[in-house]
């Protein structure tokens, strides 16, 4: 009896509260799930209904990152509460289908998804030694029914890459469709990545549409390397933000670049020391609506040892400094991104786990009142 009741003393001095290692997820898409090994590369995009699209790579045979990959989606209409059941957008045999980067078209309703291809058989080391049987392409496909549909995928490679290109990705995350404090209005714009045959040096780039997503054309490469894949947001003030991955190891720490023309040029490239990773992808995103006092979201591991550490952080001066973070994910996780929703609440899907970052890929809610 004595036992029982110092048992219950101390279930009530700490409400018995589970330990951090035993978070629960709610995985969108997980280990095993339809008959996929495993699941990576999230991106997030809200449709004009307001419906909520996640998308990600389904791997057929591993987690590696060639082989049989299909490029999948799921769909909320409750934001984020609930969830259909997972769709095949794009499905090329035993081919890389992946590095989804969907945009919403404002203006007619429009959902583009930027995608990248390659051959299951090369791999990545391959196509930037040049010595793979093809190379990395880049491709589109839309629907204009709140992803219900998509049309068949489209190659936009001859405008969106240099011959002198080998490897490249899209995104991957979301695009954003700039206003007209930028000087650019309804411009799309989507955040990319490629290396330079000759040099083999990393850059991260844009390309962009002005004719309503009917055709893409290249903006500006940042002017130094060691950097790849990247997100962008406007700020307060009209300028495009894009912040990218550090391969710099003695910096573990995320590369900025801004632009002031919509993406055609970008400045030198200087490092936000708060902002600290283990080189991985990352997510921004901006709040326009409070006009100058705009907000930025920022999501990634924040650790410089390993990926681990999801953190979600606030910037109330346009990414200048972060005033509040958020613990995620204590645990394992990697690539993520963001998108706002109604009610003041954050959507995050990222790679997380207990033992992995890629055991599954789970969706939260976050009230913004919880940031500032």
């Amino acid at each position: 009896m004595f036992c029982k009741r110092s048992l219950l003393g101390f279930c009530l001095l700490f409400s018995c509260l589970p330990l951090r290692s035993q978070k629960s997820f709610n995985y969108l898409f997980e280990q095993g799930m339809e008959g996929y090994a495993c699941f990576r590369i999230p991106a997030l995009v809200t449709t004009a209904k307001g419906h909520l699209l996640a998308f990600a790579e389904a791997r057929k045979g591993s987690c590696s990152d060639t082989g049989d990959i299909d490029l999948v989606m799921r769909t909320s209409q409750d934001g984020g509460k609930s969830w259909g059941k997972m769709q095949v957008i794009w499905d090329d045999g035993k081919n890389v289908c992946g590095n989804p980067a969907p945009i919403l078209e404002k203006r007619n309703g429009t959902i583009f998804l930027l995608m990248t291809w390659n051959l299951g058989s090369d791999h990545e080391r391959d196509i930037i030694a040049g010595t793979s049987k093809d190379t990395r392409r880049i491709f589109i496909t839309q629907s204009s029914d709140e992803g219900q549909s998509w049309s068949t995928p489209k190659e936009i490679t001859s405008s969106t890459k240099k011959p002198n290109w080998t490897w490249y990705a899209t995104g991957p995350c979301h695009g954003i469709q700039l206003t007209k404090r930028s000087g650019y209005r309804d411009r799309l714009v989507i955040p990319c990545d490629h290396i330079e045959a000759e040099s083999k040096h990393y850059y991260s780039h844009t390309i962009y549409s002005d004719d309503l997503g009917e055709t893409w054309k290249l903006g500006g490469s940042t002017p130094q390397h060691q950097v790849n894949e990247c997100s962008v947001a406007e700020t307060g003030d009209g300028a495009l933000l894009l912040n990218m991955r550090n391969y710099d190891r003695t910096q573990k720490n995320r590369k900025l670049s801004q632009s002031t023309d919509g993406g055609i040029n970008w400045s030198t490239l200087t490092d936000d020391s708060t902002l600290i990773e283990p080189i991985c992808q990352a997510s921004l995103i901006g709040n326009l609506k409070g006009g100058r006092k705009n907000r930025l979201y920022f999501s990634n591991p924040a650790s410089q040892e390993k990926r681990e550490r999801m953190t979600l952080r606030l910037s109330k001066d346009n990414g200048k400094t972060w005033h509040k973070s958020l613990l995620i994910h204590a645990g394992p996780s990697a690539y993520s991104d963001l998108v706002l929703l109604k009610g003041k609440k954050i959507g995050i899907l990222y790679e997380g786990g207990q033992s992995s970052a890629y055991e599954g890929i789970a969706f939260e809610l976050i009230s913004i009142k919880d940031l500032e």
